[in-house]
């Protein structure tokens, strides 16, 4: 590509319109969007595949913002390629209510693939998408047709680097080959306390090498757009790396605060933007302007619509040669769960023996992944002990990518955030699991499923001070907690194996919202009155009296000792499952009020924090500190988790 006149009138507009943006807003990032114009043009106008009129057009390209805080750029990308952004739209930049948020959100904005913001979880989103494209090439393209053949586009910063989940990320992504991830640098040496020498200093690209990378560099990203195309066509040509570009940029170019920390987070003043319209050709005096040249040359409409019209030419004469396949796909991409699934759903009777609910959800996840191709899951190298492999699939890996299980090593908050990346590219439905203790580490990328709506699945194991000998470090006490308080998550803690049953088919039928199941390390007894389909309200009666003195309300293990304390007091004791709180809420005030009678003393019941119980119960028997090592039912016991204390504590509610 020759940087024609009308390429450089193009990203000079392009510049100026995102810089407009801060600047009406009075708040946001001008330097970034200046300063990757050049790169984010090229890929736009000269290598992505897309369809404006069609954002969710499966085999697009897609593009992934890490540094997110850059968004007027993308906003102005979306708007000038043919997106359904307006220019009032970029002028309500930052506004209650508008399309164009502060940051990029994947529910608000056509064209907007993930939610990004906080640094190097876009990238790993990205890793995530090329997992899941490469998981559909294996699945579904065929030696008679090449259905899927896309690519994975990112710009990243210094920023993104910085953050530990991005080296996590790019590891993986090393191991695995990922050839169609390609990764632009925004390489300009700026973060917000000032120059990088004052924190960052390693060779990113050799960094990136050792990860197994293919690493190119740009040396003038400011005007070298040939550069740019030549680089990334040369990135495609390279199929069994990742590649990491680096393109050197000035951020905030043209400015009078270029190349400085305050261009980063700072609109420009109007008098600075006028200098910069000057310096690029354009009418100091007009803001949110495009030229009707660069308008005809940005919009991608037409060519998008033509791509997709030859891909959907090309999927009719794959359906005709491979209509379960092509069935297949078009149930997947419509959320969609095959007929009559529940039916391969295992049951339980309270004469079965005793499991811990980890193993059953290992049992659940077996008896539908044959039938659920969606499902692909994996482990923070603990998979013995999540009991998450699938026995009808092998390892994804660089030399099986029709595996559906992903061996994301110690990676805790890399996995979350690559999983949010397959759920976004829309065909799969990814799990992961670790400890519950563990959590913590994922919590960044998990609050940015629940943010932005993705069906992810958290199986989270040992789940309480149950867990026993490994003491403290390693027993969850606030994780339920935390999770509880955070919008849209479902946190499930299932007392036995119809509960946990229940449990799968509530996070595979919530298809916009993250769940996680908790669950036990040590075996627990099932239930009399459980069932599968009690779960989806939440909480239900598992032991029911006439005249109730008290209720015992609990998850998990402690539903079993509850039962057992309302044998052991000569009260009337009602008990209570709650396997998720969150569904229960939905209920009608009616449903709840005949759970949870409000004329009975209710005493909560779960070895973890007591915070939030409050909303449901008088008094508690929970955890305040920190839990002990130990076995499992010593530390249950020195905790007063048995069903003599809580009876005991039970009568002294009953009596208050």
């Amino acid at each position: 590509m020759a940087d024609t006149d009308i390429n450089v009138k193009c990203v000079n507009a392009l510049r100026c319109l995102a810089a407009d943006m801060p600047t009406q807003a009075n708040s946001g990032h001008p330097g970034a969007p200046i300063g990757c114009a050049p790169m984010a043009y090229v890929l736009f106008k000269k290598i992505m595949q897309f369809n404006p009129s069609n954002p969710d057009w499966v085999n697009r390209d897609r593009f992934v913002l890490s540094n997110g805080h850059a968004c007027a750029l993308l906003y102005s990308l979306l708007h000038l390629t043919g997106f359904k952004i307006s220019l009032d739209d970029l002028k309500a930049f930052r506004t209650l209510g508008s399309i164009t948020p502060g940051h990029p959100e994947r529910h608000e904005t056509p064209g907007v693939e993930v939610t990004t913001g906080p640094l190097g979880q876009g990238f790993c989103n990205a890793v995530g998408m090329a997992i899941a494209q490469e998981s559909l090439r294996a699945e579904f393209n065929q030696d008679d047709c090449e259905l899927i053949d896309n690519y994975v586009y990112v710009i990243m910063g210094d920023g993104c680097h910085q953050e530990g989940v991005t080296g996590e990320a790019a590891s993986l992504a090393g191991h695995l080959k990922l050839g169609r991830l390609i990764c632009l640098y925004d390489d300009n040496d700026i973060t917000i306390d000032g120059g990088t020498e004052l924190s960052f200093t390693e060779d990113v690209g050799a960094r990136f090498e050792s990860y197994g990378w293919h690493v190119l560099s740009v040396a003038d990203g400011n005007h070298d757009l040939a550069g740019i195309e030549k680089a990334i066509l040369e990135a495609k040509k390279v199929t069994d790396k990742p590649t990491l570009i680096k393109v050197k940029t000035t951020i905030g170019l043209g400015s009078a605060k270029e190349n400085t920390a305050n261009v980063h987070g700072s609109p420009l003043s109007k008098d600075d933007l006028a200098n910069v319209k000057t310096k690029f050709g354009m009418d100091p005096s007009k803001t949110f302007y495009v030229p009707d040249d660069v308008a005809a040359a940005m919009s991608a409409t037409e060519n998008g619509a033509t791509a997709e019209a030859a891909w959907n030419a090309k999927f009719a004469e794959y359906t005709a040669k491979h209509p379960e396949k092509a069935a297949q796909l078009q149930r997947r991409l419509k959320k969609e769960l095959p007929a009559d699934w529940k039916n391969l759903l295992p049951k339980f009777t309270a004469d079965k023996p005793a499991d811990a609910t980890r193993k059953i959800s290992g049992m659940v996840l077996n008896s539908v992944g044959a039938t659920l191709t969606e499902l692909i899951g994996g482990s923070a190298d603990l998979t013995p002990s999540n009991c998450t492999w699938l026995n009808c699939s092998h390892d994804f890996q660089a030399a099986t990518r029709d595996g559906r299980y992903i061996r994301y090593g110690v990676r805790e908050h890399g996995m979350a955030a690559i999983m949010n990346g397959i759920a976004a590219y829309g065909a799969h439905i990814p799990y992961g699991a670790t400890f519950l203790n563990f959590i913590g580490y994922a919590l960044g990328a998990m609050r940015l499923s629940a943010i932005s709506h993705l069906q992810v699945i958290y199986v989270m194991t040992h789940d309480s001070i149950g867990l026993g000998e490994d003491g403290p470090t390693h027993q969850p006490i606030e994780s339920l907690a935390s999770l509880r308080a955070m919008p849209n998550m479902y946190v499930f803690r299932p007392a036995d194996g119809n509960e946990t049953t229940g449990s799968y088919i509530a996070a595979l039928e919530l298809t916009k919202s993250p769940s996680v199941l908790c669950l036990t390390r040590q075996n627990v007894k099932h239930l009399a009155k459980s069932s599968p389909e009690l779960v989806a309200r939440g909480a239900y009666v598992a032991v029911e009296v006439e005249n109730p003195d008290v209720t015992l309300v609990a998850s998990g293990s402690e539903v079993g000792l509850c039962v057992e304390a309302a044998e052991l007091s000569d009260l009337n004791v009602r008990v209570v499952s709650m396997p998720c709180w969150e569904l229960f809420d939905q209920q009608p005030a009616e449903y709840r009020n005949s759970v949870l009678l409000p004329t009975v003393p209710t005493l909560s019941v779960e070895a973890a924090s007591i915070t939030g119980w409050e909303r449901y119960a008088h008094a508690h028997q929970g955890m305040t500190t920190f839990g002990a090592s130990a076995p499992a039912e010593d530390v249950f016991k020195h905790f007063g988790f048995t069903p003599e204390n809580l009876a005991a504590k039970a009568a002294k509610l009953a009596a208050f």
